[in-house]
């Protein structure tokens, strides 16, 4: 029998219930045993400092794929949104499996919603994306940056030291508590972060074979929305320390792709859409997203993430 397959994983709750899903989902697909390989990387080992001044985008992802390119592991899976939008020499995402939801969470002291937060509500969250749309939509809340596993920031809500926290409905769901959220914010609120509720199987490009066996946890439609989305924030050469979001959806031959920048207080948002009818769902997928983001750039983005054009 073939040995089992080395799937790298953080060592977090979220990870682990991501990489055993996916494990679960390759062996019933193929019949392939997987087994998970820890590997710790410099945003788990420093949970204090903000992640724009760590390194930002790949802070999670550079050990996995270290590990990818040194044959310690066969396989990694990441949160999709945790990639630099720069292709990584060598390694390849063979697969992106069936999204999950894709909307931001609030979880809030005796079940209320954004909108009855009272003025000077404290809501935790270090994402510039989810501060600039959350003041956008009640400019009388105060945000508070956080970091932490879904354990210590839900505990800071619990406390009564913040009112509320926003985290990904996808990795709540992950991890079986979806009950605990107060509100799913609509996405004309709060638009989600580029490739938010999605995952990426990465392995070394000429491991050929691999990538045939994992291409059977390939959804068409998640791989679609994901370039579009990573298309435009490529393009507005914007990464996590940006408020930059970005939501596709792909429905039978079409996909239409939403985006909103803006100045990080709120004060000002840029949103636009465009919809395409597809042939090529791939290549079309990522020119939507680079013509949205020359009309947003046309429009002033530039300014309002503090770059001048």
């Amino acid at each position: 029998m073939s040995r089992p397959l080395r799937l790298g994983t953080r060592a977090s709750a979220l990870a682990l219930a991501q990489s055993g899903h996916v494990a679960a989902a390759l062996t019933a697909a193929t019949g392939r045993e997987v087994e998970l390989v820890h590997i710790s990387t410099e945003g788990d080992r420093d949970r204090t400092t903000p992640l724009t001044q760590i390194g930002g985008t790949g802070v999670f992802v550079s050990a996995l794929r270290d590990a990818l390119l040194a044959d310690e592991i066969d396989f990694a899976v990441h949160s999709y949104k945790d990639l630099p939008t720069a292709a990584a020499e060598g390694l390849t995402i063979a697969a992106v499996p069936v999204r999950e939801d894709t909307r931001d969470a609030l979880i809030a002291r005796d079940g209320l919603t954004l909108e009855k937060l009272p003025a000077g509500a404290r809501i935790g969250t270090g994402a510039p994306r989810r501060i600039a749309q959350l003041l956008a939509a009640r400019p009388d809340v105060v945000c508070v940056p956080i970091r932490g596993n879904v354990d210590t920031r839900l505990g800071k809500v619990s406390s009564g030291e913040l009112d509320a926290v926003v985290l990904a409905v996808a990795g709540l769901t992950r991890l079986g508590r979806s009950a605990e959220i107060t509100e799913a914010l609509d996405p004309d609120v709060v638009v989600p972060a580029p490739a938010q509720g999605a995952l990426a199987v990465e392995c070394r490009s000429a491991d050929t074979a691999l990538v045939t066996l994992l291409g059977a946890l390939e959804s068409p439609s998640a791989r679609a929305e994901v370039l579009a989305e990573r298309a435009l924030l490529s393009t507005l050469e914007a990464g996590c320390s940006a408020p930059v979001a970005a939501w596709a959806t792909a429905r039978n031959t079409d996909l239409t792709l939403r985006a909103r920048v803006a100045s990080l207080d709120g004060s000002t948002v840029l949103t636009d859409a465009r919809t395409i009818s597809y042939d090529s769902l791939h290549t079309d997928a990522e020119t939507v997203g680079r013509q949205l983001a020359a009309d947003l750039l046309a429009a002033g983005a530039d300014t309002l993430m503090g770059r001048t054009a």
